[in-house]
């Protein structure tokens, strides 16, 4: 189940990882393996699992073929003590499973971690991930905070997404990449919705960008704006790539 929060430019989501399973989705998948484009497989454990890690490890075995990356997702708020993976010892183990289970020559895999952050945490989560190779950082996933919100229903149970995540991703964010120094990229996500969004992000620190509730207000045209707003801004500011942009804090 999900909600607009149509004056707040937001979402929240209580779905959690509802699906036809994973063997279903691997037939669906390798129907669009022939396409031009990225597919990414995002990995959760189940709700009721007896042994989570072990999800995961069975989900990168059996998606590794049709991914052209695959994500870690420890941060879903939806599925209960999910977040409870970033934990320092939780975490060191399930990255230990996902990298035996990786098949060699097998497809980017990224982690996908929360944005509401302890203290001390970015430095964890950043230092394990590259001790155990994780290829890049998704930051963040919906937040179960609830900044200051004009919607009725604004006291649904759920991640929340959209404009308001924007302030607290960005944090996360900038958070990370002091943590990681530039070593480990960083994907950027949440409350991105304009050329200007996603403009501060990638000077944040993010090398790459993801968005999804601004498709929902904005239509799947956004990412056309985005790009075309982005290049001409490159142009203003004398850069010749946006890769010159990252981490720079130019804004």
């Amino acid at each position: 189940m999900d909600f607009r929060l149509t004056e707040d430019q937001a979402v929240i989501n209580r779905m959690g990882f509802n699906n036809r399973g994973q063997a279903d989705a691997f037939q669906r998948l390798i129907d669009c393996t022939h396409m031009h484009g990225v597919i990414g497989v995002n990995i959760g454990a189940n709700k009721d699992s007896a042994d989570r890690i072990a999800d995961y490890a069975a989900g990168v075995r059996a998606m590794a073929p049709v991914a052209k990356y695959l994500t870690i997702n420890i941060s879903s708020p939806n599925t209960p003590g999910l977040r409870q993976l970033q934990d320092e010892g939780a975490l060191k183990a399930l990255l230990e499973a996902v990298n035996e289970a990786r098949p060699k020559n097998g497809p980017p895999i990224f982690l996908k971690v929360a944005p509401d952050l302890g203290e001390g945490e970015p430095d964890q989560i950043v230092r394990i991930a590259m001790q155990h190779g994780i290829d890049a950082i998704i930051v963040a996933n919906t937040t179960v905070s609830r900044p200051s919100l004009r919607s009725r229903l604004a006291s649904e149970q759920g991640g929340l997404s959209g404009a308001p995540l924007k302030r607290l991703a960005l944090k996360a964010l900038r958070e990370l990449r002091a943590a990681c120094g530039g070593e480990m990229p960083l994907i950027g996500v949440g409350g991105i919705a304009s050329a200007d969004d996603a403009w501060e992000r990638i000077a944040a620190g993010a090398s790459l960008i993801q968005l999804y509730s601004g498709m929902v207000y904005e239509g799947p045209g956004i990412a056309r704006r985005i790009a075309l707003g982005l290049a001409e801004r490159l142009k203003r500011e004398g850069l010749t790539s946006i890769a010159d942009l990252v981490g720079t804090d130019r804004l």
